[in-house]
């Protein structure tokens, strides 16, 4: 069986850093460093986020497409979380012309030049048989972070995010992928995984989930397992389960403390990799993971967080036969 390699990487849309993790101007040709890291991942399979598609900060260009021709793409997706352009302290300055979540892959490379965007893409080596994509909404507040490039602790608000997610075809048949940027207020993105979680129970296993969560150690796991959890033991479960109850005849039921419903035995959700990944010129966290349920722990081979020229993150490459 051939190892895939399978990669999530958070762009920083691009932005070049010096060894220190200064931000540095980008060069004439502003796709260039994004190309040369991407294409030093050789990823078959590749989850970015912070993705700018024709913004001028990154130079006008189509981060995606450049992306996927680096890497040899055969297909890919990038769902904008947003339209709109950065603007200083306040997050984003919106273009609320354009609604709804807005899908945009290799037939719209040269399209909507007039409306910047930025989300999350999903590439891939791989024959595709499904896309699917879905747009989360901003926390209703936001954190003091630290940003590159200032001082101290910045007020950020929260963003909208997006995630993508694909069934692939692989040797032993096909398989879904999920690539999400998750929220950096607490709970809430955890909300959000739990619904991915939902959101593809009905895609074929095995699953992988990757990108960054802003969620470190167990957590994202546990989250997973959580919400296999909550889909087993629904609301109908407990129906079933009270219904049970009522119909027993009285005396033949047991004396018993009340107690919460039965819980469901929690899935096999496991870290593929665990290895800091940032900040990118001195890993101390891992906000960055590739999880999945039905990838047997032998077909997971070798991991690594290899330093790139952008982003304040490292990627997350790992090695998976599937």
């Amino acid at each position: 069986m051939s190892q895939l390699r399978i990669a999530t990487f958070n762009l920083l849309h691009g932005q070049p850093l010096a060894p220190d993790g200064s931000p540095l101007d980008l060069p004439p040709t502003a796709g260039d460093p994004l190309a040369e890291a991407i294409a030093g991942l050789d990823a078959d399979v590749l989850a970015i986020q912070e993705v700018d598609r024709h913004q001028e900060r990154s130079g006008l260009i189509d981060q995606a497409a450049v992306a996927a021709k680096a890497m040899g793409a055969a297909d890919w997706r990038f769902a904008a979380a947003l339209h709109g352009r950065p603007a200083p302290v306040a997050g984003w300055i919106q273009d609320r012309t354009v609604g709804g979540l807005q899908v945009y892959g290799p037939t719209e490379v040269g399209t909507a030049t007039d409306l910047p965007s930025y989300g999350t893409a999903l590439l891939t080596r791989l024959p595709v048989h499904h896309w699917r994509a879905r747009r989360f909404a901003p926390a209703p507040f936001g954190l003091p972070l630290r940003v590159a490039g200032r001082r101290g602790l910045t007020p950020v608000p929260d963003e909208p995010r997006a995630a993508l997610a694909a069934v692939l075809e692989g040797e032993r048949g096909p398989f879904t992928v999920v690539a999400a940027h998750l929220s950096f207020v607490p709970g809430w993105n955890m909300a959000q995984l739990a619904g991915i979680r939902r959101w593809i129970a009905d895609l074929p296993q095995p699953y992988l989930v990757l990108g960054d969560f802003n969620l470190i150690g167990a957590v994202p796991r546990t989250v997973l397992g959580g919400a296999t959890a909550l889909e087993r033991s629904g609301p109908r479960r407990m129906r079933e389960l009270r219904a049970a109850r009522r119909a027993r005849p009285a005396l033949a039921e047991p004396r018993r403390r009340r107690g919460r419903e039965p819980r469901a035995r929690l899935q096999g959700w496991h870290d593929l990799a665990r290895i800091p990944t940032y900040p990118s010129h001195r890993p101390a966290v891992q906000f960055d993971h590739v999880l999945a349920v039905g990838v047997p722990r032998g077909a997971v081979g070798a991991a690594l967080a290899p330093r790139t020229a952008v982003s304040d993150h490292r990627p997350l490459v790992v090695e998976v036969g599937l």
